[in-house]
């Protein structure tokens, strides 16, 4: 009997235990399901709102049927955004959908004092500065009213320009459609645009060095828009107008993927884009391409080296310089004078000879941007290996040892007499022999 009981209280026991582990396991695969439900649910969330990072470190793009060959998940997520947009009692949810703040049209009339803080006028319609409540400063752009763009029309553009995302892309931040207007609110840059550094009343003259640097920007910018956007952007419409410089004067490009309506010259032709930095190849097909971008780049750097516009003659002065340089060298002929002569000659060649490259008459004899940004990379890596050349032999010249051993400054530089007041304290020692007397040199200078 005592035996049976045994039996028995094991035999419940391990039911118990098999019990509770089949409960655990059926509790398990339950909170893992949820859990991969909802993980999937926060991924699709974040595809749609965050850009895909991808083609390096400052690229982002988004995925489109143009990668994959055929409707994409990405295609049915603008498209359920897009009704969204539609669907009037939905309407106020767009902003977590598209990731893109949505302005009440009175804040913006309120922060920008009922549109009266005119900073500039594109070829959109007019730009205003405006000061939001929370102490943000911001650029509202108001598009024109006679567009033919339709409302849905709109918020595919709001939604594609809210996705493309680069250090060197004015980027949106969010936009307004109420009473009938159309606004784009972008990040504010507060040193304007490089057609007002380079033709503006201000006395301040842009360094060689920056113009580099500014075109180095600018390529960057556009290499985004070709190679790291999804589908590609052709922006159509390059110009120092176009071109805005942040608080550190470092460039970032504007206007870009805005849908542009077709302009009647006089001679009764439909063109886009600014004469004068137009692909001749565009003017004869209507055919904007990425090649199209990379002469109107050209033609920018060319505003860069000579301070001036197309308007104003650059080209001749171009095909001048081109002549006489037989278009690998000899460019300081077309200089900006208001550099006064301070400029590096060899960066100035090099910069020369690569926008003669892209204002080729053929697009196919174009560089790429992303050869572009190599070219002018490298440009700027030399300049700052030379200066950190100069200043490792301009510290060793800054001191002398007479036979006696005793420390000479040959230097007057304020920086250098506080480096060397810093360092009061040592004292140079007697050297016994060149080889120790370079060595102890060496290592003095390094200590200062």
């Amino acid at each position: 009997m005592k035996g049976v009981k045994e039996g028995l209280i094991i035999g419940i026991s391990i039911g118990v235990v098999i019990g509770v582990v089949l409960a655990g396991l059926a509790l398990f695969c339950v909170r893992y399901r949820r859990r991969r439900s909802q993980i999937g649910n926060s991924s699709s969330r974040r595809a749609a709102t965050i850009p895909i990072r991808t083609n390096g470190a400052d690229s982002c793009t988004i995925l489109s049927d143009s990668t994959t060959g055929q409707d994409s998940p990405r295609r049915s997520e603008v498209s359920n955004s897009l009704s969204l947009w539609i669907d009037g009692p939905k309407r106020r949810n767009i902003s977590s959908v598209s990731g893109i703040l949505k302005y009440p049209y009175k804040d913006l009339q309120k922060a920008t004092h009922n549109f009266t803080t005119l900073i500039g006028q594109g070829a959109f319609g007019p730009v205003y500065k405006a000061q939001m409540s929370t102490g943000e400063t911001v650029a509202v752009k108001v598009l024109a009213t006679d567009s033919r763009q339709g409302e849905k029309e709109f918020h595919t553009e709001v939604l594609l320009l809210g996705r493309l995302h680069h250090r060197n892309l004015v980027n949106l931040v969010g936009y307004c459609s109420e009473k009938g207007q159309r606004m784009l609110v972008y990040v504010y840059m507060s040193n304007g645009s490089l057609a007002s550094h380079l033709y503006g009343e201000t006395n301040r003259t842009v360094s060689w060095d920056l113009r580099v640097v500014i075109a180095l920007d600018v390529a960057r910018g556009l290499e985004y828009l070709h190679d790291g956007a999804v589908p590609p952007v052709v922006h159509r419409d390059i110009k120092s107008s176009n071109i805005l410089l942040d608080q550190s004067m470092r460039a970032r490009v504007a206007d870009f993927g805005l849908s542009r309506e077709e302009v009647v010259d006089q001679h009764g032709s439909n063109v886009r884009g600014t004469f004068g930095y137009l692909d001749p190849e565009y003017i004869s097909t209507r055919a904007f391409t990425k090649k199209s971008d990379v002469y109107s780049f050209g033609v920018l750097l060319f505003e860069l080296i000579a301070g001036r516009n197309p308007q104003q003659g650059l080209m001749e002065y171009v095909e001048l310089g081109a002549m006489n340089a037989e278009g690998k060298g000899g460019w300081e002929e077309i200089v900006d004078s208001r550099l006064e002569g301070k400029f590096n000659a060899k960066e100035l060649n090099e910069i020369a000879s690569l926008g003669y490259k892209c204002i080729n008459s053929v697009s196919r004899k174009r560089p790429s941007m992303r050869d572009i940004v190599q070219v002018v990379s490298r440009i700027v890596k030399l300049r700052h290996s030379r200066k950190h050349h100069n200043q490792s032999i301009s510290s060793a010249e800054d001191v002398a040892i007479d036979v006696d051993g005793n420390l000479i400054l040959r230097s007057q530089s304020p920086i250098f007499i506080e480096r060397i007041q810093l360092t009061a304290s040592l004292t140079l020692p007697k050297f016994n022999g060149l080889k120790k007397l370079g060595k102890e040199l060496a290592l003095y200078c390094f200590e200062m």
